[in-house]
C-alpha cells in the first residue's frame, strides 16, 4: 500500500513567501501617529467674518475664497465660478456677513500665528481656535498677497509652537503630512509625498511652490506641511481641481520663503523684494539659435523700464540673462524669484548673453513697485516685403501714444509667409530685426534683403503693450 501524500497548494506557498515581505514593507512605511501627537497642539483653526456687498462671488466649498494666484486654474469649471455649474453664485445682500474657515499654526509662544493671506483677506473679525478648544480674537499683523502669507497675533503666552525645517533640503518622493481643518473638520490629518519642488505657477513669479499629492481641501489653506521629523516645511496654499475637491495636485509655500516674509511683516509691516525693471520672455530653440546659443535657457529681455535698475546698470533689450549671482536661470519664469530675493539696494552680478558673447553686468537692485502695468497699441498704412507682410510707418503721435521711439506697424500678414510662421500678427510693431533698429518700411526691406536664410533671425515686436521676440526663418516662406 502506497503512503498517502498531501499536495501543498500553490496559493499557500505564495502567501507564505509574501507575508514576510509585506511585514518588512509595513515596517518601512512611516508612522505618522507620533508626529501628529506632538504637532497637533500647535495647529489652529481660523474662522473669519466679513461684510460684503451684493454681487457675484467666486469661491470654493464652505465659502472659502480662492486666492488670485490660483483662480486661473479653475476658470468656468469651478462650482460657483463664472459659467460653472448653475452659473455665478449670487453674493449676499448689502451689509450681510460672510464666514470662512482656514487653518494656521503657532510660530511663537507669545501668540504669533502663520496662515495664508487669502484666508484672512478682507476679514472684519478673525477668530482662532486652539487644539484645547480655547478661542481667541486675532489681530492681522500683516499679509503679503504675492506669496499668500499672513501673520496673526493673539494675546496669549506659553502657547505650543511648531519647529520649522529647511525647505531647501526637500527631495521629490519624500514623505510629508498635513494637519488642518478641511470643510471645518478640525485637526484632520492627511499624508503623501512631495511630487515636485520649485514649481512655478502661471501668474505667479515669487514662490517656488512645493507640489504634493497630500489631500488638501478648502479649509486646509494656511495649515502646516510636515516632514517626517515633525518640522514644518511649508504652508498649504491651494489645490488644482476641476471638481472643487482634492485631485492629487496640492501646492505649499516653502517655509523658508514664508518665514522670511513673516519676519518682514512683523518688523516692518510690509515685504520688500528686489526689482529689475524688465519685461522678459522664454527662450525658444529657434530664438536660442538666432542668438547664437547652444541651448534654450535663460530669460530674454524683451523690454525694460528706461529708468529702472536694469537700464541704469547697462542691460539692454535683446540681452539674455543666464545667471544671477552665479545661480543659473534655467527658465525665464525663474528670474523674478531670483531677483525678488535680493535685498533692494544690493548689487547683483548678472551673466548675460549679448551679441553671441557671455558678459558680466553689475546691477543695483531696486525696490519692487506696487504696480507696473504697461501700455496699449493700434494700427494703419502699407509697404510689401519679402516677409509676407504689409507694414505702415508710425508718425510722431503714434510713437508717443505707443511709448516707443521707432518701429513699423504690421497691417496685414500672409497666412503662409515667413512672418506668419514666426508668429508675427497684424497690429504688431516691428521694433528691430537681427538686432538692427527698424525706423521705416524702406529700411525694413533693406535689412531683410541682407539677412541670411540658413538660420533663425531674432525679431523684436511690440504687441498689446508689451515687447517680445520671435524667431524668423526666411527660408520657410
Amino acid at each position: 500500500m502506497k503512503p498517502m501524500t498531501r499536495s501543498f497548494p500553490l496559493w499557500a506557498l505564495l502567501l507564505a513567501l509574501l507575508l514576510p515581505w509585506q511585514s518588512a514593507l509595513a515596517r518601512d512605511l512611516p508612522d505618522f501617529a507620533s508626529l501628529v501627537e506632538q504637532a497637533a497642539p500647535g495647529v489652529v483653526n481660523i474662522s473669519t467674518t466679513r461684510t460684503v456687498e451684493r454681487g457675484h462671488s467666486f469661491e470654493g466649498f464652505g465659502g472659502q475664497d480662492i486666492p488670485d494666484i490660483f483662480r486661473h486654474f479653475f476658470g468656468d469649471r469651478f462650482p460657483g465660478g463664472p459659467g460653472g455649474p448653475g452659473g455665478p453664485v449670487p453674493g449676499p445682500g448689502p451689509g450681510q456677513e460672510r464666514q470662512s474657515l482656514g487653518s494656521g499654526f503657532i510660530i511663537s509662544e507669545d501668540g504669533y500665528i502663520l496662515t495664508s493671506a487669502h484666508v484672512v483677506e478682507g476679514a472684519d473679525e478673525i477668530l482662532v481656535r486652539l487644539a484645547d478648544r480655547r478661542e481667541m480674537a486675532a489681530e492681522l499683523v500683516g499679509a503679503d498677497t504675492q506669496t499668500d502669507v499672513a501673520v496673526l497675533k493673539v494675546d496669549a503666552e506659553g502657547l505650543p509652537t511648531l519647529p520649522t525645517g529647511d525647505s531647501d533640503l526637500l527631495r521629490v518622493g519624500e514623505w510629508v503630512a498635513a494637519i488642518g481643518s478641511p470643510f471645518g473638520f478640525d485637526h484632520s490629518v492627511t499624508a503623501g509625498i512631495i511630487s515636485a519642488i520649485n514649481r512655478t505657477l502661471p501668474r505667479d513669479a515669487y514662490v517656488p511652490f512645493i507640489q504634493t499629492d497630500v489631500a488638501i481641501n478648502p479649509g486646509n489653506s494656511g495649515g502646516p506641511l510636515f516632514n517626517l521629523d515633525g518640522e514644518v516645511v511649508g504652508i498649504n496654499a491651494q489645490i488644482f481641481t476641476r471638481s472643487g475637491g482634492f485631485m492629487g495636485l496640492s501646492f505649499a509655500v516653502p517655509i523658508n520663503v514664508a518665514m522670511d516674509v513673516a519676519s518682514q511683516l512683523r518688523d516692518d509691516g510690509r515685504v520688500r523684494r528686489g526689482w529689475l525693471g524688465v519685461m522678459i520672455q522664454p527662450v525658444s530653440r529657434d530664438l536660442a539659435e538666432s542668438f547664437g546659443m547652444d541651448s534654450a535657457s535663460g530669460a530674454l529681455i524683451a523690454d525694460l523700464d528706461p529708468e529702472g535698475p536694469a537700464a541704469e546698470g547697462g542691460v539692454r533689450a535683446g540681452d539674455i540673462i543666464l545667471e544671477v549671482d552665479g545661480e543659473e536661470v534655467e527658465r525665464s519664469r525663474n528670474l523674478p524669484r531670483l531677483i525678488g530675493r535680493v535685498s533692494p539696494g544690493s548689487d547683483a552680478e548678472l551673466t548675460i548673453m549679448r551679441d553671441g558673447q557671455r558678459e558680466q553686468v553689475t546691477v543695483t537692485i531696486g525696490d519692487w513697485p506696487e504696480s507696473d502695468e504697461p501700455r496699449d497699441t493700434r494700427d494703419e498704412r502699407s509697404a510689401q516685403a519679402r516677409l509676407g507682410i504689409a507694414v505702415s510707418e508710425l508718425d510722431d503721435a503714434e510713437r508717443e501714444r505707443l511709448g516707443i521711439e521707432a518701429g513699423v506697424m504690421v497691417r496685414d500678414v500672409e497666412p503662409e509667409g515667413a512672418a506668419a510662421l514666426a508668429g508675427i500678427r497684424r497690429g504688431d510693431v516691428i521694433v528691430s530685426i537681427d538686432h538692427h533698429a527698424v525706423e521705416s518700411g524702406s529700411q525694413l526691406l533693406e535689412l531683410v534683403e541682407e539677412l541670411p536664410t540658413d538660420r533663425a533671425i531674432p525679431v523684436r515686436l511690440y504687441r498689446d503693450g508689451r515687447s517680445l521676440f520671435v524667431a524668423l526663418r526666411l527660408g520657410q516662406s
